[in-house]
């Protein structure tokens, strides 16, 4: 009997390919011919699940955003006492940063992506779909802390998490060039949340 082809996994491993080839010589260096020799494959059967470069792209970058999804949601809901607020920020910028050798390798894949992005619409449209749905959570956030009186009553919401989406792609980015030590990018950002949650 055949062997059952697990598409969504085939799909993944693709994904994953192309992070791999991403992380170490960038998005330039990821074609199609090179992602299939990286995860195993024929070109013939990567074009089975992506017709293009473009199409293979859009969902990599789509699956990195799933993925970190998922693993701000499993930590949010490991920590003690609940879901609070400044326990949500927290997380999610924590998983933002590239604080060990995993997140700095997705960064470095994330980087790869911005990069092309600023020349290519699609690529762009796709990375900019984030930026809202991160700022309506950070906003959301606040705004049950200022409900809660653990955020002053005068922050504006909507301004206060594109800041801190700001400050979190700014420490990231010197984390990556090692200006800072990943102790010390998780220390400033909780400094700013100090500073936030300061009624």
């Amino acid at each position: 009997m055949p062997k059952r082809v697990d598409h969504d996994e085939r799909r993944s491993s693709i994904a994953e390919a192309l992070w791999r080839i991403a992380s170490t010589r960038g998005l330039e260096g990821a074609s199609l011919r090179d992602v299939a020799a990286e995860a195993g494959m024929s070109l013939g059967q990567l074009q089975h699940y992506f017709r293009s470069r473009g199409d293979m792209l859009v969902f990599a970058l789509a699956h990195i955003n799933e993925l970190a999804t998922r693993r701000i949601r499993a930590r949010v809901e490991a920590s003690a006492g609940g879901p609070a607020p400044r326990t949500v920020l927290r997380e999610t910028v924590a998983e933002m940063l590239p604080l060990d050798a995993n997140s700095r390798n997705g960064h470095l894949v994330q980087v790869a992506y911005f990069a092309q992005a600023v020349h290519d619409e699609r690529l762009r449209h796709h990375a900019k779909d984030g930026v809202p749905l991160l700022r309506e959570l950070f906003a959301g956030q606040i705004r049950a802390a200022m409900e809660r009186g653990e955020i002053a009553a005068d922050r504006d919401p909507d301004t206060e998490a594109m800041l801190l989406i700001c400050l979190v792609d700014g420490l990231a980015s010197h984390a990556l060039l090692d200006v800072q030590t990943p102790r010390e990018t998780m220390r400033l950002a909780e400094a700013h949340l100090d500073r936030l949650f300061t009624p």
